[in-house]
């Protein structure tokens, strides 16, 4: 029986001979049998592209450079806030407001000066995902949003790339190889992104720092094994890791015949005109719930300054409520509206607003509320963090 280790070959093909510098610096890998020379050749003449330099990016560009990738290519177009020290262990205090891309490329000439650092300062999306992926021999993935990451895998199966997937939320992780090569692709784990707003994101949930420095060394782990030929890649499985309880679960994961991109018969030859509007911000019902029901941050103060007769509702959770919160606002978190615990309370005399973070959530409830019958309720557009930035701006933003 063939495993697989015997049907995956060595992505990269061995390079120039090492230096002397160059065996001093890699000697703990050069003495490992299954590494040795040829791996560590193999390493050096590799073409890795992150895509992000955020909680995932960090430690795994950190590691993918001090394993001697020839080549690093980061796709990243934020710039670095303080929110993201408490993760992205790339970036430092006299990084802040420094683009993240430079300010990763520099930590890496730290960490090791003969990796060539090719950085992407653009937004990823359809007109240049082809063109700069063709670039590089393996996609590792650090991006926490479901239109990126079907935009990713779309383009790894379509260019044949293998593609390192893993994601992180609050205490929990996963990560995978996906390579429609000799397993699956994503839409095979996952054929439909999720319904808008059900899947919080980490700026929603939140995320434990440390988290990341765990699925983000697993990711490069795999990368390294891909490249080197090296064990046996997590192609067709997925590795879930539960950091409360402190353990790992790997579960099978089987091509799909009849997945839409690498399939028996594919149907889907292209990428998607728009993955954003395939993936969805707001659910159908909440789109049609914001329209003429949206006010501003300003219009809230001038109701307030006014002493305008309102009730204004939180649908945060309580943790977020300690942290920040609009003068006046009554907290229902939002799972009290998904399951109509609170509707019965709310008052039926005066206008309802409601807020969140950012406007998603509480445009979620207040499609909920208008189902209901709240037909005058409305929401704040840009929540808290538009509050923060407009209206008060000692206020912190999370």
């Amino acid at each position: 029986m063939t495993s697989q280790r015997d049907s995956i070959p060595a992505l990269v093909s061995p390079g120039p001979a090492l230096t002397v510098d160059e065996v001093r610096r890699y000697s703990r890998h050069l003495i490992i049998p299954d590494v040795a020379m040829t791996g560590q050749q193999r390493l050096m003449n590799a073409k890795v592209l992150c895509v992000g330099a955020g909680g995932l990016g960090s430690p795994a560009l950190m590691y993918l450079a001090a394993a001697g990738i020839g080549t690093l290519g980061i796709v990243e177009f934020d710039t670095v806030d303080e929110s993201n020290l408490q993760r992205q262990i790339i970036h430092g205090q006299s990084d802040i407001g420094k683009s993240k891309a430079q300010s990763a490329k520099e930590k890496i000439s730290e960490i090791n000066p003969y990796v060539n650092v090719i950085t992407h300062e653009v937004r990823l999306d359809v007109t240049n995902v082809k063109e700069i992926f063709a670039q590089y021999d393996i996609i590792v993935d650090g991006t926490d949003n479901f239109a990126t990451r079907y935009l990713v895998n779309d383009a790894c199966v379509l260019l044949k790339k293998p593609y390192v997937w893993g994601s992180i939320y609050r205490f929990d992780g996963q990560a995978s190889v996906f390579w429609a090569e000799y397993g699956p692709c994503y839409r095979c784990l996952y054929p439909e992104p999720p319904p808008p707003g059900m899947v919080p994101s980490c700026a929603e949930g939140g995320v434990l720092g440390v988290l990341c420095a765990t699925i983000g060394s697993i990711q490069t782990t795999e990368a390294i094994k891909v490249i080197t030929g090296v064990g046996e890649p997590m192609v067709g499985s997925l590795m879930v890791y539960d950091a409360l309880e402190m353990s790992f679960r790997k579960v099978k994961i089987r091509k799909d015949p009849k997945c839409p991109l690498c399939g028996d018969n594919p149907t889907q030859t292209e990428l998607l005109p728009d993955y954003e509007a395939f993936c969805g911000t707001l659910s159908d019902a909440a789109e049609v719930a914001v329209k003429e029901s949206t006010i501003s941050v300003g219009e809230l103060k001038s109701k307030m300054d006014n002493k305008e007769d309102f009730y204004l509702i939180d649908v945060r959770e309580p943790s977020e409520f300690e942290i920040v919160r609009i003068p006046g606002s009554h907290l229902l978190p939002k799972q009290g509206f998904l399951d109509g615990t609170v509707l019965a309370d709310l008052p039926q005399d005066k206008p309802i607003i409601l807020h969140c973070k950012s406007g998603v959530r509480s445009a979620e409830c207040l499609a909920i509320l208008k189902g209901a019958g709240f037909s005058g309720a409305s929401h704040v557009s840009g929540g808290v963090i538009a509050w923060a930035k407009q209206i008060d701006t000692s206020l912190p933003v999370y």
